[in-house]
Parts: structure tokens; C-alpha cells; sequence
């Protein structure tokens, strides 16, 4: 008998009866995309939306996010020849990116958009179960934000500085998504450079002797977004956050700060805006 192929068999039912038992579990497995960087130059991944959280296998990655983006991951190799790790990075929507690093003299691509994405979910704390996304979500986000864009303009908080104007103009939502549509008018004769919009949860009064919290709220989802508003003209984005409630002493701050420049813009929302929210069907 020969013993070698009856152990070669044995391992193969092995793992067949392994990959049966998980998929009777409700398993399934999540693929790793594979990615080289090396020491001397920079491998940008570009997600289709704002990074939450990023995981490195081991200290030979070094990563960072750009100053002034949310999607953005900057990855260099910290020695050359490093044994071969891993990455994962999950972003606000729920998506999982998952991939194996290598490392590589001269990476054959440094500037990365990634596209594709596997969302992880769960029924129980004892049986996740891993769903293929396939795009669906920004989808979603896209319809919905074409029908507010496509509705007359509520009349909204506003706030004018320096002859600028911020103004919301709408709160919307859907499933578990509060959009809000921004419009930013400009009578001067400079146009307006924007460097970030920031949407955050803050005190609505704040006390000198008391330490406050902020809480920074990262939009999922921007639908016409511009990045600068002409002398005498306006522009409007939809912009859609994950949900959230105001207690009577916070705000939802929103900010709009110029690039080079002073004229920076602030407007703070209350609770009871927020729950007036328009609610858009799928």
C-alpha cells in the first residue's frame, strides 16, 4: 500500500468535510487582493468612501491618511524585504478591504483606486456571516440624493459672513442616513477656495471651567461636491452622515473652512432641526 497517497487523500477529505462544515455554518471566505510597496516611494489607496478604521498586520507597513482627506491611505514599506503581511481597512459604510503586502523594488502600480469591496455582517455573535457588496450602497446614495436634488430648496438655518452665505438647505432621511443639503453663496468679487467641510457634535454652550468633547461625524456619501464656489456665484452639495440625535445642550456643528484664506464659516444645528428631517423612500 502506498502510504504517501492514502495520507494525500485523507488531508483532501480533510478539507473538503472543513469547507462543507463552514458553509453549513453560514461561512464564507473573504478574498485579500494582493499589493507590493517598497521604501522609497508611496502607494496611495483611494476607497470610494471615508476610511474608519485601518489594521496593519505588522510594523513593517507604514501608514498614514493625507491631512484634509477621509478616503485616502498612504502606505510605505518601513524595510526592505519584509515577510509578507497583511492590511485591512474598513470604511463608514460598513465595507471590508482586505489584502495581502509584499514587498517589491519597484511596485508595478503606486496609485490605487479600489473599487470592489466585501461587506461584513452579523446575525449572532457566534455566526458572522460575510456578504459580497457590490456596490449597491453608494447606489442607494446616489438615488436618493438625486431625488432631494431634484426637490425645491427648503428654507433653512443660515449664517452670513464677510459676503459669504453658508445655508442648509433641507435635512433629509434614509435608512439610517441624514442628508443634509449645503448651499454656499459668494457676493464678493474673490472666489472661495474650499479646503474641508466638517461636520461635528459639540456643546451649544460652552463653560470655560468645564473640558468639552467633540465628536466628528465623517460623511459616507457627497453628491456634487465642489471644491470651489466663483466671485457672485453659489454652489450646493448633498451631503449624507451617519445618523445621530442632539440632546438639548449639543449642537451639530457644521463648518466650511476656505483655503488661504479667513473667511471661514460656521452654523450650528439643534435637535429640534434634526428631527424635523424629511423622510425620502428608497
Amino acid at each position: 500500500m502506498n502510504y504517501k497517497y492514502l495520507f494525500a487523500a485523507a488531508m483532501l477529505l480533510v478539507c473538503i468535510s472543513s469547507e462543507a462544515l463552514a458553509q453549513s455554518e453560514g461561512y464564507s471566505f473573504i478574498p485579500s487582493s494582493g499589493l507590493a510597496i517598497t521604501c522609497n516611494k508611496t502607494t496611495n489607496l483611494v476607497f470610494p468612501f471615508a476610511v474608519q478604521s485601518v489594521d496593519r498586520g505588522s510594523k513593517d507597513i507604514l501608514v498614514q491618511q493625507p491631512k484634509g482627506t477621509q478616503n485616502i491611505v498612504q502606505l510605505k514599506a518601513d524595510k526592505p524585504n519584509f515577510t509578507q503581511t497583511n492590511l485591512s481597512v474598513i470604511t463608514v459604510d460598513g465595507s471590508l478591504y482586505a489584502f495581502t503586502v509584499d514587498y517589491a523594488l519597484q511596485p508595478a502600480q503606486l496609485n490605487i483606486v479600489v473599487k470592489d469591496a466585501q461587506m461584513v455582517a452579523s446575525d449572532s455573535a457566534h455566526h458572522p456571516i460575510i456578504k459580497l457588496s457590490s456596490g449597491k450602497s453608494e447606489g442607494l446614495f446616489k438615488t436618493i440624493a438625486q431625488k432631494i436634488d431634484a426637490g425645491k430648496i427648503k428654507k433653512g438655518k443660515r449664517i452670513t459672513k464677510d459676503q459669504m452665505q453658508l445655508k442648509v438647505g433641507g435635512i433629509y432621511i434614509n435608512n439610517d442616513i441624514i442628508y443634509l443639503r449645503l448651499i454656499i453663496k459668494n457676493a464678493s468679487n474673490i472666489s472661495y477656495d474650499v479646503d474641508n467641510i466638517r461636520f461635528s457634535v459639540n456643546d451649544r454652550q460652552k463653560s470655560k471651567r468645564i473640558a468639552t468633547q467633540e465628536l466628528e461625524l465623517t460623511p459616507v456619501y457627497i453628491y456634487n461636491g465642489f471644491d470651489k464656489v466663483p466671485a457672485d456665484n453659489l454652489a450646493s452639495c448633498i451631503i449624507g452622515i451617519p445618523k445621530f440625535t442632539l440632546a438639548d445642550s449639543k449642537c451639530l456643528s457644521v463648518d466650511v473652512l476656505e483655503k488661504n484664506g479667513s473667511r471661514n464659516l460656521h452654523l450650528a444645528l439643534t435637535g429640534h432641526h434634526v428631527q424635523r428631517a424629511m423622510v425620502i423612500p428608497d
